[in-house]
């Protein structure tokens, strides 16, 4: 008898955390491909779009510098792209409500979205464009993109969350979900998107001009 409760509560331990985990992997992905989508229409089309080679004005003018310069540019890359690895291992291992997990996934979909797109991913959405993100939602001075929107509104709806939780005291909500014991091939699959990541950075590194604007002649750099 007991060894069926317990065949059962694996089995429905299991579940849950594939499906946690098919939530979060679910709301990433379409957070960035929403994104990327809407990036490369308005390079296209969208008379103000233009390209955030840089930081912005939350981070100060000498961060910003610093994103903008090829090399540093790229070890700052390299770094969140860190960060939000542990982002993402961190929602695929807590037990979180859906209140929490969905706009937290939302908001970190939003932050890949745009790193994709300095690792790379502007060669597909704006080609011919500097390494940075397509910006055309203007507000005020200050121009955005589909992933800032998430990031706005999923930063906000998981911080109000969080504050659900506490009052709640739902300490589940913050336990870990059972696993299943992979470490040597998650050390493996570490390694290797590292070693990607670093040609990656490398590569965007050495490879770095282009234009600013899509109505800007190819092979021309322009700074705004």
């Amino acid at each position: 008898m007991s060894r069926g409760l317990t065949t059962t509560t694996v089995s429905s331990a299991r579940t849950e955390l594939l499906v946690h985990r098919s939530t979060v992997f679910a709301v990433l992905a379409t957070a960035v491909v929403v994104d990327q989508l809407t990036k490369a229409w308005a390079w296209r089309h969208a008379p103000e779009a233009r390209i955030n080679y840089g930081g912005n004005a939350f981070v100060g003018n000498t961060v910003s510098e610093w994103y903008a310069d090829p090399v540093t540019g790229a070890l700052l890359d390299f770094v969140d792209f860190g960060v939000l690895g542990v982002a993402v291992f961190m929602l695929a291992r807590l037990r979180l409500t859906a209140m929490a997990l969905i706009p937290g996934a939302l908001m970190t979909g939003g932050w890949i979205s745009n790193l994709l797109d300095r690792l790379g991913m502007h060669y597909w959405t704006a080609p011919g464009s500097v390494r940075g993100a397509v910006d055309f939602i203007p507000l005020g001075n200050i121009y955005y993109n589909v992933a800032d929107v998430f990031i706005a509104s999923g930063t906000l709806l998981f911080l109000v969350a969080l504050g659900v939780l506490a009052m709640n005291r739902s300490t589940r909500s913050w336990t870990q979900l059972p696993h299943h014991r992979f470490r040597s091939r998650a050390w493996l699959s570490a390694a290797a998107a590292t070693v990607c990541l670093l040609g990656l950075v490398g590569f965007g590194a050495v490879n770095y001009g282009g234009v600013t604007t899509p109505n800007k002649p190819t092979g021309t750099t322009s700074h705004p």
